[in-house]
């Protein structure tokens, strides 16, 4: 066949009708697909999963029929998993251990974010592309080696890099991994480093949006640098700034690496963050149900946090235009 058949095929082909009136239907069915695939299937697995007893020595077991193919021999038990959950103390310690950390470690890089931010839009400041392109080189490094390297930092030995610091300013060294509070502060210094490049950028393009009409007028007014930022620049940057907030603040909620690679939550699990939990729970000590249980539930509690933040925050506003 030459190709002056296969062009004339071609044009002569004609879109079925039926095809032709459900076309939007067709292209939205790959990302449908996906979506089943990879989200909504494993989701409803997972739930499903948290109301029986699953264990590794009953769910991989043969089984008759569709349940059995499923989840083994594991039996279904309401809403077990959940009460024993809410009695655990050790479910509560790493919800609370949790909850400190996004908000000291949302505080850290929002200080961090905004004050880089600051200077890096400054007008005294020269070669502010090159450092801007610098101060989000972080983003571009696979997390777990950031997170791999900042354990050799805190490393406990008296080689650390943390530790010759101490020993440079006349303090002895510190078991930065074996103690529960020093350990914490090692995951808010590590978590502030990978996270405040984002908040840089949300920072800078906000700070570029401020009047600088408003600032002459402050001047005029005789306002100096301190009175400008709280009463101009503040009130310009704060939506953009809290809408960074809230999502980094998701990310800390989620945060797994961290704790899993510097001492898996330790000492003593006393900082193993909930994400580390349920992980454990189910891949160490084989309680798969307990292990979904833990996870849905921190998804209840950072769905809330979500719906709260970004009512009062008034983020959604403007969305319905």
């Amino acid at each position: 066949m030459s190709t002056v058949d296969v062009a004339q095929r071609a044009r002569e082909f004609e879109v079925p009708f039926d095809l032709r009136d459900n076309l939007a239907l067709l292209l939205v069915l790959p990302g449908l697909f996906f979506f089943l695939s990879f989200v909504a299937i494993p989701l409803a697995y997972l739930v499903v999963l948290s109301f029986t007893d699953a264990t590794l020595s009953t769910m991989f077991r043969d089984a008759p029929g569709l349940w059995g193919s499923w989840f083994g021999e594991a039996e279904f038990i309401g809403f077990e998993n959940y009460v024993e959950l809410l009695t655990d103390t050790q479910f509560w310690r790493s919800f609370g251990i949790t909850w400190l950390f996004v908000a000291t470690s949302v505080v850290l890089k929002v200080f961090l974010g905004v004050g880089i931010a600051l200077v890096l839009t400054h007008e005294w400041v020269r070669g502010k592309r090159f450092m801007r392109a610098l101060v989000i080189l972080p983003m571009g490094l696979p997390a777990i080696f950031t997170i791999t390297v900042w354990r050799g930092v805190f490393s406990s030995a008296q080689f650390g890099l943390a530790n010759q610091l101490l020993l440079a300013l006349g303090f002895d060294p510190v078991a930065w991994l074996s103690r529960r509070w020093m350990a914490f502060i090692s995951y808010n210094i590590t978590e502030m480093w990978l996270a405040y490049p984002f908040m840089v950028i949300i920072t800078v393009s906000a700070l570029q949006n401020v009047s600088t009409e408003l600032h002459e007028a402050a001047m005029v007014d005789g306002a100096g640098f301190l009175s400008r930022f709280v009463h101009v620049t503040l009130p310009s940057i704060k939506r953009p700034v809290m809408f960074a907030s809230i999502l980094t603040a998701a990310a800390s909620f989620q945060q797994f690496l961290i704790p899993f690679v510097f001492n898996r939550g330790g000492p003593a699990r006393a900082n193993e963050l909930i994400i580390l939990y349920g992980y454990r729970e189910a891949f160490e000590f084989r309680a798969f149900g307990e292990g979904a249980a833990i996870m849905l539930t921190a998804v209840f509690f950072i769905g809330i946090f979500m719906l709260i933040a970004a009512t009062k925050g008034r983020l959604a506003e403007g969305a319905h235009e």
